[in-house]
This record gives structure tokens, sequence and C-alpha cells, in this order.
């Protein structure tokens, strides 16, 4: 259970501001339209520690509870959400590696990761493969002291840029239930491991989104996390509460940042004589988006909670994820349509929030299975 003195969390948190302000606010519309790497803003996510936001101070991280983490993706993303995707997808190896690896993997990787020297990913999917994770076909094959790797991943972030990544295998493609034949890797680039195409995506640009290609990649039996085979899937799907709580954090942001654009805008803009936020029409949007953007931010502050007391969550980021997604989606919509013709202009920023939340509705399990998973879990605790 992680925790933070209050006086920390406000400096650090201040820290933030100033920094999204004074050099990511100035840049984002430089990155997000050429879709290019922003190589000195990560450098200084490094400078911040953000690399190893969530991960132990045993380990060189900063061990924020999963509350404060959530803070700080809300904030960085009501301005530009996809640089969240740089550390948060390196954060879930990281925490793959320390809640499920032995000793020694993380004493050898984790100052690494926190340091960002090593950065990297999360690497599940496959081209058929997406919330049906045991459907992967990715295989490693035990050859002596090492594993032989080959298949393919596609929709990784941090694929191009990142150094290493967990990657979810089948050991044994004929175990039944299927799960059991699942492992996960720590697999850094190598021979064998190569980059195939960079993903062209409507939002969430200048992060890169690619296939990974293994071809009798060859690794070391050490690089299993845990050393135990057919744990794989738990392993992997057991960071999927913070990661859900982080998409929701996503979600807040980009829900209050177009709020933030829809109300400067609305009182700037004049109609018939007065500030279009004086018309009973916009007044009606603003108030529907500060409503949801407010309940976004208690749900997902909700769930953070919880995980931080060391409860079960999944229905908490669940909902949270649910809930924030779709007020960002919605926020954005309203904010852009209040704008106007403008809103359709690459010039003003609501243009990019709007490419960028659909995709809080998809990542980290799809809002269809957000609504399975939050009623399975709501039956279990009604059942009497």
């Amino acid at each position: 259970m992680n925790q933070i003195d209050k006086a920390d969390e406000a400096q650090l948190l201040a820290t933030i501001d100033r920094w999204v302000e004074r050099e990511v606010a100035p840049k984002v519309k430089e990155f997000d339209h050429a879709d290019r790497w922003p190589a000195d803003l990560v450098e200084q996510m490094k400078e911040l520690g953000l690399f190893g936001a969530t991960v132990s101070p045993d380990y060189g991280g900063l061990g924020l509870p999963a509350r404060t983490y959530a803070e700080i993706v809300m904030r960085v993303s009501s301005v530009w959400m996809a640089i969240t995707g740089i550390f948060n997808s390196h954060l879930m190896l990281a925490l793959a590696i320390e809640k499920f690896g032995t000793e020694p993997q993380r004493r050898h990787w984790l100052p690494k990761l926190a340091s960002g020297e090593v950065r990297g990913g999360l690497a599940l999917t496959e081209p058929d493969a997406g919330t049906d994770l045991q459907a992967i076909r990715l295989t490693a094959r035990r050859d002596g002291d090492h594993y032989v790797i080959n298949g393919t991943k596609t929709w990784i972030s941090n694929g191009i840029e990142g150094s290493c990544f967990a990657l979810l295998v089948k050991t044994n493609p004929n175990a039944e239930p299927r799960h059991k034949g699942m492992s996960l890797f720590i697999a850094p680039k190598q021979e064998g491991f190569r980059v195939g195409r960079k993903l062209e995506k409507l939002g969430y640009k200048a992060i890169d989104s690619a296939e990974l290609i293994f071809e009798d990649y060859r690794i070391p039996a050490d690089h299993l996390i845990g050393e135990v085979e057919g744990r794989g899937f738990y392993q992997a799907t057991g960071g999927l509460e913070l990661g859900r709580i982080n998409v929701a954090a996503r979600g807040v942001g980009i829900a209050e940042g177009a709020l933030r654009l829809a109300t400067e805008y609305a009182q700037i803009r004049r109609t018939f004589g007065k500030p279009i936020a004086e018309h009973q029409a916009i007044a009606l949007k603003l108030g529907e988006m500060v409503t949801r953007a407010r309940a976004a931010r208690l749900l997902t502050l909700d769930a953070a909670a919880a995980f931080d007391r060391g409860e079960r969550c999944d229905m908490e980021a669940g909902m949270a994820k649910y809930f924030a997604s779709e007020a960002a989606l919605e926020n954005s919509t309203e904010s852009l349509r209040i704008h106007g013709a403008y809103g359709y202009s690459k010039e003003y920023d609501i243009e990019r929030l709007y490419r960028d939340a659909p995709l809080t509705c998809i990542g980290e399990g799809t809002n269809e299975m957000q609504r399975l998973i939050i009623a399975r879990q709501w039956l279990k605790r009604s059942a009497s």
C-alpha cells in the first residue's frame, strides 16, 4: 500500500502542472500534426521520474499511490493524452516484473526501467487476439537454457522507440484450459526481434504503435517472469486494474480539457449581441459537460483509492474506465460543436482531443467488455 505525504504530493503535482504549461502545451500541435516522436519531452519525463512513477523506491522508483498517479495522468491528458501512453505502457511492464518476477529479476530490471534507461511496454495483442487473449498464437519453445520464440504482435505502444517488452506467449499451445499454456517473458530487442510497420492512427499521434515480429528469437530461460511456465495469463491481466484506472484518468483529462476549451471559447465568441455561453442551448451543453467530467473524476479517484487499499477493484476500475472514456468522447464532441467551424480546424486544440478520445473507449478492454465485467462482479457481490 503506497502512500505519499500531502505536501509532497502537492509539490509534485505543481511541478507537473508547470511542465505541462511550459513544455508540453507549446509543442503539442507540432508533434501531433507531424506524428513525430517527442524525444525532448521523453527526456524531460525521465528527469521528472515518470518512468518510475509506480515502481517501489526499493528499486529506484517514486512509489506513488494509484490516486496520485491518476492525478498526474489527468493533468497531462487534459492537454495531450498521447504522451501518457509513453510512460503508462512502460509502467505496465515494470508492474508485471515487480508483482510477479523473482527477486533477481526485480533487482536487474526495475532500476533500469525506473530511470528510463530501458523503456518499453506490454506486448499482448495479436492480429487475431485482442479482447480474447487466450487466442494468441505466438509460441515459445524450450531449448536447453533458452526459449525460442516465433510469431507476431500488433498495436504495441512504444513498439518502435521502446527497447524491452513484457511478451505474452504460448509455452503449451495444447493446454486445456487455454490460459494454463500461457507465459510472460521479459523480451529485450535483439537478434530475432524486429519491428514491422508503424500503424497509422486517427489520433494518439506521436506515440508509436507498431507490429513486432519474432523469428527464432532466443532468450535465456531466466527471462520468464517468475521462472514458472503457465502463469502468463494471470500475470498479464494482473495489472489491468491499474491499467484501467490509467485509461479512466486519461478520459477524465480529455473530458476536463474539452470542458475548459469549450468554456473559454463560449465566453469569447459572441452572437446576437452576447457571449454564446449566455444562450440557453450552449448553457445546457456546458451543464452536462461539467457534471459528466466531475462524475468521471470521482469514479476514477474512487477506483484508485480502492486499489491503494489493496482491495479487489475490477468492478470499480471497470466502472471508472467505462464512464470516463464515454465522458471523454461526449465532452470532446460537444466541445467541438460549441466551437462550430473552428472546432473542425486544426488550428484549435479541440480537434486533437476529439481525435484522441475514441481510443479510451477501446484501450485496456472495450467498453462492451467493461459492462460485462461490472455486471458479473455486481452480481457476485449481491449474491445472497
